[in-house]
């Protein structure tokens, strides 16, 4: 789980990633790479962890957070699903950090938060990010175009589901 100490750190890795990964994700503001700008990010995923609607974690190798892994958009009720959002530093890649994260976030959605339906979204270019998605038992349900905006342009997405035998029907 994610601890308000982590803040500096993962502010140090998106700073010296924030090019590799500028295909990837959305434009931020400056404050978002500094350890200020990192602990409200966090404050406000444990904000969410304490509503349940979300479960922040961190990717660890060797004692050092290399990563993040988060389920988001928790929804109860006839849904019981939640988003699955990852990423670990360029210097870790290859590694299987990221598949290891991504396979411990699908027992916690399973096991812990009880969820029916873990959600992903690649761009259509991320064939690394597929890869693992795919070996964790996620299948891609379709392609929104233009659906996501970075580097200055709209990108096309696969969104990917992987539908957990957890989750308890909602009662009436």
């Amino acid at each position: 789980m994610i601890e308000p100490s982590d803040g500096a750190v993962l502010a140090g890795l998106l700073a010296r990633d924030r090019q590799a990964y500028a295909r990837w994700l959305p434009a931020r503001p400056a404050e978002f790479y500094t350890p200020e700008g990192q602990a409200q990010v966090i404050e406000s995923l444990l904000r969410s962890h304490d509503q349940g609607l979300a479960w922040p974690g961190v990717v660890v190798s060797d004692d050092t957070v290399i990563g993040q892994v988060t389920i988001s958009s928790i929804l109860r009720g006839p849904f019981q699903k939640g988003f699955l959002g990852y990423w670990v530093s360029s210097l870790h890649h290859g590694l299987g950090h990221t598949s290891r994260a991504v396979g411990l976030a699908v027992r916690i959605a399973e096991d812990k938060l009880n969820l029916h339906r873990l959600e992903a979204h690649t761009q259509l270019e991320n064939l690394a990010s597929q890869s693992i998605l795919r070996k964790h038992g996620f299948n891609p349900w379709g392609i929104a175009h233009e659906h996501f905006h970075a580097e200055g342009a709209w990108r096309d997405e696969v969104f990917w589901e992987r539908r957990l035998t957890g989750g308890l029907a909602p009662q009436p």
